[in-house]
């Protein structure tokens, strides 16, 4: 299945294409440039516009005194609550220690402490201070800045700007050996080119513009993982969507991109409270207002709902030099008439992250040939139900060297793409996006029943009725996200239990039979398709 667009008028080509210019899409370009090969980065917007320059917190690996990978393990395992596969689980902890260490020899520079060392603080999961941070909380933008810095030195990789990837090439024997894309703004709205490749990786980043109100930056549309999808590839673990407990409540009109308020500054003593001013989290969690994120969350959202108010707060007043060691947080709060320094934060769940994507092994290869997923897009395994924090810049460092090294062992030789024949096409119109975004937040996110979600699902199959013969980008994304949020919510509609970042309150508790991993496909005519895979513990 495709996307209605026009046949491509231009080809370029190279021996890998990385689609998205985050962490693990310039690790990735970086580590494939080492193995000598000829790269085509493509992103969506400007090079340094994706989510990475927004992780306020930070990168989690075993580098502290008495701090080992096995602690790192078990606290990522706990977090993901039964699902995680523990594989990948040791091969991000095992080698994120010396994924950091490359990262700094790039150029990254890391917060220190008074002794010269790195210094490393808590978050919300960790047992131990083991998250390295840049500029207090600008930990995203100072790696990508490093990574940037490699990319544009490095004459092989090519870079093009403001290019949307619409869908995959295959050749005759169903490897997949390029993509067409338009690039935004140049020619008519259907002068699509197409790129060629000896695999192509995506690294495209999340999807939470699927919902109303989310930290992702507004290119977050999910593009690589619906490419993926219908190329043919299988998604995994899509309905544990990750809500960030504290992001900056403003009012219920505001949608798109929130404020983050990071867990980072719970870390530092910041304490969340209730409408009637008591701290509420040491009653729900050992670890009070450190624990795990989606134990947060929900625990915000059921004091909301019992009190019949839009946010919870967050006293942070207490918080020693907050300007100094959280900067882009009290600008955002301060742009909103705010004094964190004296006044409570205002604070509510949004969509953050997704802990679920494209089904892929320990070397990043879906489960179609020569097509590559890394960081947010995928599915490792790694998260489980509920990722830890500070583990996804760790993860696209890993995988992404993993992907590179299992690539230019494998190389293929670069195959012409074969017509696409009977394939379905689809476009949707653009008018459908905010409906759809309201109708996730109401009834597929924090919490979800069978109700609310048999609700959505009905709206998505009518609001997928609403179809266009117009290409562009507007239409393009809207498709994209339509996939997606149909996927979530049929995976969420599949589990009936509580786990992780999953919540539904017409199932409670957490089953054990349901420790097992829900796999999606898209037909070729457009059908989906579920499976069930045993998690390896």
């Amino acid at each position: 299945m495709k996307l209605f667009a026009g046949a491509p008028g231009w080809t370029t080509q190279a021996d890998v294409i990385v689609i998205g210019s985050g962490v693990a899409g310039l690790t990735t370009a970086l580590n494939a440039r080492a193995a000598n090969l000829s790269v085509l980065l493509v992103t969506k917007a400007l090079i340094d516009e994706g989510s990475t320059k927004w992780a306020q917190g930070g990168i989690a690996a075993a580098l502290g005194p008495g701090d080992t990978p096995e602690e790192h393990r078990e606290d990522t395992l706990i977090a993901g609550a039964g699902l995680c596969d523990i594989d990948a689980v040791n091969v991000l902890v095992t080698e994120g220690p010396e994924a950091v260490r490359k990262l700094i020899a790039r150029g990254a520079v890391f917060d220190k402490a008074e002794s010269g060392e790195i210094a490393l603080t808590r978050e919300g999961g960790h047992h131990r201070n083991r998250i390295l941070h840049a500029g207090g909380d600008a930990t995203g933008a100072e790696v990508s800045r490093a990574l940037l810095a490699a990319v544009h030195n490095d004459s092989g990789i090519e870079v093009i700007e403001h290019a949307l990837v619409i869908d995959a090439l295959k050749s005759v024997d169903g490897r997949v050996c390029g993509v067409t894309l338009h690039v935004i703004g140049a020619g008519s709205s259907t002068g699509v080119g197409r790129a060629l490749a000896r695999a192509v990786v995506i690294a495209t980043g999340g999807l939470g513009q699927v919902y109303s109100q989310t930290t992702n930056p507004s290119v977050s549309t999910g593009d690589g993982v619906a490419l993926a999808l219908r190329a043919g590839a299988a998604v995994a673990d899509v309905e544990f969507i990750q809500f960030h407990p504290t992001v900056l409540w403003r009012d219920t009109a505001q949608a798109g991109q929130q404020p983050l308020i990071s867990e980072a500054v719970r870390g530092e003593g910041a304490i969340l409270l209730n409408h009637r001013g008591e701290k509420f989290m040491a009653a729900v969690h050992p670890q009070a207002d450190l624990a795990p994120r989606d134990i947060v969350a929900k625990e915000i959202f059921n004091q909301m709902r019992e009190a019949h108010v839009p946010h919870m707060w967050l006293d942070a007043t207490s918080v020693k030099d907050f300007v100094g060691r959280f900067p882009t947080i009290y600008a955002s709060c301060m742009s909103n008439g705010i004094d964190p320094k004296k006044q409570l934060i205002p604070v509510a769940p949004a969509s953050h992250y997704a802990s679920g994507g494209v089904l892929v092994d320990l070397n990043g290869e879906s489960s179609v040939p020569g097509l590559y997923v890394c960081g947010e897009s995928a599915c490792t395994g790694a998260h489980g139900a509920n990722r830890l924090a500070s583990n996804s810049l760790l993860e696209g460092l890993v995988f992404g060297a993993r992907i590179s090294e299992n690539i230019a062992a494998h190389l293929a030789e670069q195959s012409e793409p074969v017509g696409d024949g009977d394939e379905a096409r689809i476009l949707i119109d653009p008018s459908i996006r905010i409906p759809l975004q309201l109708a996730m937040s109401e009834g597929a996110g924090v919490m979800r029943s069978e109700k609310s979600l048999r609700a959505t699902l009905a709206t998505l199959e009518q609001l997928g009725t609403r179809h266009t013969e117009k290409p562009g980008v507007d239409a393009w994304e809207v498709s994209n996200l339509h996939f997606l949020a149909t996927a979530i919510v049929r995976s969420a509609l599949e589990r009936q239990e509580s786990r992780g970042s999953h919540w539904r309150s017409d199932f409670l508790e957490t089953n054990q039979i349901w420790q097992k991993r829900i796999i999606q496909k898209l037909d070729i005519d457009g059908s989906w398709s579920s499976t069930f895979e045993a998690v390896k513990q």
